[in-house]
């Protein structure tokens, strides 16, 4: 039976032990040009009714190599454009016979309306300010590769939190995994409701990352923001920008990391962005394996990716 992955705070520590260990094993043979397990006969609609480029690019790159076919669909010129509902949409897309899909929306919830009607395996690839379930995937295989193990780590999140999927779905998955997980940022960009979160929060940039060992930060998400959240980019900058000065407060050992879009000069400088401590172009590529590994555990091919060992956690 096909699974939906929605987001993190659902899933089990098993699981998500099981999908880092099928990516480690699926890049490892794509690296190696071995074959990878193919899902063959199946069609996927991407349906992204917000804007991306890294998630749908390697979304599409992931089912290539397993051998699945892509749709993609252009929601501007959708018949939703027309008033038709999310819902009709989805049922309109289960009887043109795709057996899964893709989906991002600006609408918190949304991926979990169309898994209702669907009837195939549903991937959250972001919705609203709730979930980005293969983002923290992604950036925990990164933070392995890295660091051998994610119990016992200090995660510091930086930035933007409140309007931010990237950053609930990391803290879920680390929190669950035993890492500690640190909120840092200004009063105005944390949630109200942080107690819900599983993570401590810190509005001072040097107490927040102090000894940490990997530092993730966000995009100030401004076309999500309220008037009056921030004075100013600058006055942000001064007190929450990642950079070789700051840098210092943390293990000298840490990993910089960013989900992107990057806003270079805002959240990080240069050297933070660019260094030998910096995991970003990592994150982008293991987005790949990550996917992959999402499709393979939501189609559940038949040959399972057998583990090599298992991931440390």
């Amino acid at each position: 039976m096909a699974r939906n992955l929605l987001g993190i705070r659902l899933l089990q520590r098993e699981d998500i032990e099981e999908l880092l260990e099928i990516a480690g094993d699926l890049k490892l043979r794509t690296l190696e040009g071995r074959a990878v397990p193919q899902i063959h006969g199946q069609v996927l609609g991407m349906l992204f009714f917000e804007n991306s480029t890294r998630t749908r690019v390697s979304f599409e790159q992931a089912a290539h190599y397993l051998g699945i076919k892509v749709t993609n669909f252009a929601t501007t010129s959708s018949s939703m454009a027309k008033g038709e509902t999310l819902k009709d949409t989805i049922l309109t897309l289960r009887y043109e016979r795709l057996n899964g899909l893709v989906m991002r929306h600006r609408l918190s919830g949304a991926p979990s309306l169309a898994a209702k009607y669907f009837g195939g395996p549903v991937i959250n690839a972001g919705d609203g300010q709730h979930e980005h379930p293969t983002q923290a995937l992604g950036d925990a295989l990164t933070i392995l590769e890295r660091k051998g193990d994610l119990e016992g780590l200090i995660v510091a999140i930086v930035g933007d939190v409140k309007h931010s999927r990237v950053a609930r779905s990391n803290a879920w998955l680390l929190s669950k995994m035993g890492a500690e997980v640190r909120f840092v940022g200004p009063r105005t960009l944390v949630p109200e409701a942080s107690g819900a979160l599983p993570g401590k929060i810190f509005y001072d940039l040097a107490s927040g990352i102090d000894g940490a060992d990997v530092i993730i930060c966000l995009r100030l998400q401004r076309e999500r923001m309220e008037e009056g959240l921030l004075s100013s980019i600058g006055e942000y900058t001064s007190m929450y920008q990642i950079n070789k000065d700051t840098l210092r407060y943390a293990d000298s050992e840490c990993l910089v990391m960013h989900p992107g879009p990057l806003n270079r000069g805002i959240e990080v400088d240069d050297v933070a962005a660019d260094s030998e401590r910096s995991a970003i172009t990592s994150q982008i590529e293991n987005g790949i394996f990550v996917r992959m590994a999402a499709l393979h555990w939501a189609f559940q091919a038949d040959e399972p990716a057998p583990a090599k060992k298992k991931a440390k956690v």
